[in-house]
């Protein structure tokens, strides 16, 4: 089977070949998106200006695609974290999984949410005040859609993040 360039998903961008100061660069920056240029330089060993050109060629090629900060939930009020595994009915599953996906990726509660392949269909990171939000959460946003077959929650103790991760489109 041929694949032609225009039969690509539209969003998909070529692998970008990394130099190891771009690399030294994109593992600074994921450890503190809130460096300086002269930071960045001193960390890496290159003059400031090349440092903020690097910078921007690789935002420019897509290698970073934004700059975050780290929200401590229990400090902004939802300091109760938990996985929701959603399993969708089957059927016609393009149209649901598009329709649910939409529908439950802008809600507040919503940190991550995963588009997966096996027994479940999604996995929704969520952070909330309390169990009776949770359990609100996925009963009136989860459980109340007519393509949900199932779900299933966690709750999160802990968790370490080692980066933030760039969304699949």
């Amino acid at each position: 089977m041929t694949v032609n360039a225009s039969d690509a998903p539209k969003n998909h961008r070529p692998v970008v070949d990394l130099d190891d100061v771009d690399r030294a660069i994109v593992e600074s920056l994921a450890s503190d998106a809130r460096l300086t240029n002269a930071e960045i330089a001193a960390r890496v060993g290159v003059a400031a200006s090349t440092a903020h050109a690097r910078t921007r060629s690789l935002v420019d090629r897509g290698v970073i695609t934004g700059f975050h900060a780290s929200v401590d939930q229990r400090v902004a009020g939802a300091g109760l974290q938990a996985i929701v595994h959603v399993t969708l009915r089957p059927g016609s599953r393009h149209e649901s999984i598009t329709e649910f996906a939409h529908e439950v990726r802008g809600l507040p509660q919503v940190i991550q949410m995963f588009f997966l392949g096996g027994s479940d269909d999604f996995l929704i990171h969520i952070a909330v005040a309390d169990s009776s939000e949770v359990r609100t959460f996925v009963v009136e946003h989860l459980s109340a859609q007519r393509s949900v077959a199932s779900t299933r929650t966690s709750i999160i103790f802990d968790y370490h993040r080692n980066r933030v991760a760039a969304p699949f489109h």
